[in-house]
């Protein structure tokens, strides 16, 4: 199971976890209806408490970060624009020039905000479940 491979891999380089605080995504995104089809039947809640069981058990900390703007904001240099998400898999910054995938962009930005929480001295927080 995917939760297991990244507690694992987390335990494995001594890391912590950081994952996009999603609540209410299903209300917040306006899609055509085979787009809702397919983003209600994707299982954040699941994964996120799979993750945080896991995660909690192996000693593993965990953090849920604010993803606002983490697809416009370079990682390198921390320009923020919309035009710097070219398409959907393209990331390249209108302020230093770097070109990388954009999921794999913001994924850094993600792990930055979340280092930055730990460095904080502020303990992994799992979000309260309704």
């Amino acid at each position: 199971m995917i939760s297991k491979k990244i507690v694992t891999e987390a335990e494995r380089t001594s890391k912590g976890i950081a994952l996009e605080d999603l609540g209410g995504i299903r209300q917040r995104v306006r899609l055509r209806k085979p787009q809702r089809v397919t983003l209600h039947s994707w299982a954040f809640a699941q994964l996120g408490r799979f993750l945080e069981y896991k995660a909690r058990r192996a000693g593993v900390p965990l953090v849920y970060v604010d993803p606002a703007y983490t697809s416009r904001e370079c990682a390198e240099c921390h320009h923020i624009e919309k035009a710097n998400r070219v398409d959907q898999d393209r990331f390249v910054c209108r302020g230093c020039g770097v070109v990388a995938n954009a999921d794999r962009n913001a994924s850094h930005n993600l792990a930055t905000r979340g280092e930055t929480v730990w460095n904080a001295g502020r303990e992994s927080r799992v979000p309260d479940t309704p």
